[in-house]
């Protein structure tokens, strides 16, 4: 009978975490989703579910690096491996993009999926620039709403650099995206 209590606790907790997860993603506390799910991810790296909210949670608080784990583990439904590459088509745009803005290197060539998120829609736009000289930042309108653009720079600090990407509505700033 112990033993049952204590499985049925186990349970609880379990959709506690989840409970609780879900309601600070639905109220947009995107980086408390994330640190959640990576203090618990030992736990619950089984559940599909579980991880899929927490790297959710992470891709809208901007810390991209943190999709590999879980794009590596999602893979046993057909929505957790379709999770699992919009995340890596993420992650390797980050990538690609940081490489090319630090080290001038040509993305013309690289032919890519793309995702409806931010990062995604700037690396586009960078691609299909030509060579070209190395610039302190880049403007890009969204192809949808021409009421939108994107800058694109670099912004260093002591330790490293950091791939800035800001979001404006007409000229207004709505959202900065700082990636490393």
């Amino acid at each position: 009978m112990r033993y049952i209590l204590i499985l049925l606790f186990l349970t609880n907790l379990n959709a506690d975490i989840k409970h609780d997860m879900f309601t600070l993603y639905q109220n947009h506390k995107y980086e408390k989703v994330c640190s959640l799910g990576f203090n618990n991810f030992g736990k619950y790296k089984k559940d599909e579910e579980f991880v899929a909210l927490y790297a959710f949670g992470c891709l809208k608080a901007d810390y991209i690096d943190r999709l590999a784990v879980p794009t590596a583990v999602l893979k046993f439904s057909e929505e957790a491996r379709a999770n699992s590459a919009y995340f890596a088509i993420i992650l390797m745009q980050k990538k690609l993009l940081y490489h090319a803005l630090l080290d001038n290197v040509d993305l013309t060539e690289v032919k890519l999926p793309t995702t409806d998120y931010v990062l995604s829609k700037v690396f586009d736009q960078y691609a299909k620039l030509k060579k070209h000289e190395k610039r302190k930042f880049y403007i890009f309108e969204d192809p949808e709403d021409k009421k939108l653009s994107y800058k694109l720079y670099i912004a260093r600090d002591y330790r490293i650099a950091k791939m800035i990407i800001e979001e404006y509505y007409d000229t207004m700033l709505i959202k900065r995206h700082i990636y490393w």
